[in-house]
């Protein structure tokens, strides 16, 4: 991934894109070349799925309504007319606008799926069966079609035909009730969590599916749950309550399992210190010349610190008072103890080493340019290079229906 500089300057600080990494839109990634998803889905976590099978080489044909995905109207903030919700998650697309309302807009949309391996919809089952866009409507147009459904909560069940969004998986799913203060609300994550990780499942799920169907030829039905991934996020903490029987409760993030796995002020600002083993635990009261402390007997194990765990964060509290973060991080990195910033957003998308790691850059196709966050995944040395900046509504339409029709006509003259 080449890394030259955007533009810099006085723009620069109204536009912190602009200091971004440039890349050239290039083939990226191929591992799913020749693979072809219909694209049915709005919002987030149905184009996050296809956009990472888009990131391994697969061609996504995004099927929008004449008014678009609902992410494009998510704003402001715009940029160059386009809501940075739908660029998030929607590079190397072709968007073919039809409308599912009419038989035309179904009959094209049937032609286009009777080419394509994949197909994800983010419509409710009645929705599905009613277009005629459900399972078991569409298996017979195409061999070996693996259909992907990403809903609130399952194609099957009494809540079936809800409708949901990633804050009502969110609720469903316990994460709020443990997010936040003790004496705070329940809070939701600071992300679209709940979408990000179905549409993780669904990418994961897909990917499966291609694998078996190398060796078997047949297709699948893959139903995936936003209620269903948030909750598995939690497997730690349901793990513990099942065994336990004790209920988890908002603390701030203070009431891990490990003993001391939490937030410190220091002279400036915050950091996060993570004492996870009996080893860690002695190297970071040997980087505070205070070996003795950690040697004591009733803290010799994870278990008796915790029972002890008040009296010890007050004194590691008191102690990172005395210098800035910069100071203790340094020290911490070569004592060889977990620790870190909390850092804000804008300084996660400067951070130099995720920006050389390809994380954070703008993408330059043609004279557009968008930025992006990469798929940060690394394979052979190299990550995925977009193929193409997200889509105008409608942008591929002519290309797109087109070849349909030239297909159409060649097997008919033939």
């Amino acid at each position: 991934m080449e890394l030259d500089t955007a533009v810099a300057g006085p723009e620069a600080a109204a536009s912190p894109w602009r200091r971004l990494p440039l890349v050239d839109a290039a083939p990226g990634f191929r591992h799913f070349e020749g693979i072809r998803v219909v694209d049915l889905t709005t919002s987030v976590a149905g184009p996050y799925a296809t956009m990472l099978l888009s990131d391994f080489g697969a061609e996504v044909i995004k099927i929008e309504r004449p008014s678009g995905d609902d992410a494009r109207h998510w704003g402001p903030p715009f940029l160059e007319g386009q809501a940075l919700w739908f660029s998030a998650v929607n590079r190397n697309k072709k968007s073919v606008v039809l409308d599912l309302v009419t038989a035309d807009g179904r009959a094209q949309l049937r032609r286009l799926i009777a080419g394509a391996d994949v197909v994800v919809t983010n419509q409710p089952p009645d929705v599905q069966r009613k277009l005629g866009l459900d399972y078991d409507s569409l298996r017979s147009l195409r061999e070996g079609l693996i259909f992907v459904a990403i809903t609130g909560f399952g194609l099957e069940g009494a809540r079936a035909g809800l409708t949901s969004y990633d804050l009502i998986a969110e609720g469903y799913s316990g994460i709020m009730d443990i997010t936040g203060a003790a004496e705070s609300a329940p809070q939701k994550v600071g992300a679209p969590a709940a979408d990000m990780l179905a549409g993780q499942d669904a990418a994961m799920a897909t990917m499966a599916a291609l694998y078996a169907r190398q060796n078997t030829g047949k297709g699948a039905l893959i139903d995936i749950s936003l209620v269903e991934s948030m909750t598995r996020f939690l497997s730690c903490r349901i793990s513990s309550y099942l065994g336990s029987g004790e209920v988890p409760e908002r603390t701030g993030g203070t009431d891990s399992v490990i003993a001391i796995y939490q937030s410190f002020e220091t002279a400036d600002e915050p950091l996060n210190l993570g004492l996870g083993s009996d080893a860690i635990w002695r190297r970071f009261w040997a980087a505070l010349n205070e070996p003795d402390y950690a040697a004591r007997p009733e803290f010799a194990s994870n278990a008796e610190r915790r029972e002890h765990r008040a009296g010890i964060v007050a004194r590691i509290q008191r102690a990172l008072l005395t210098r800035g973060r910069a100071e203790w991080l340094a020290l911490f990195a070569r004592a060889r103890v977990p620790a870190g910033p909390i850092n804000r957003v804008d300084q996660v998308a400067h951070d130099a080493e995720l920006q050389a790691r390809g994380l954070f850059f703008a993408l330059r196709d043609g004279d557009r340019i968008s930025p992006q966050i990469g798929l940060g995944i690394h394979i052979d040395g190299k990550t995925a290079t977009p193929r193409a900046a997200p889509p105008e509504l409608g942008q591929h339409s002519a290309e797109v229906l087109g070849n349909l029709s030239d297909h159409k006509k060649e097997h008919r003259d033939g």
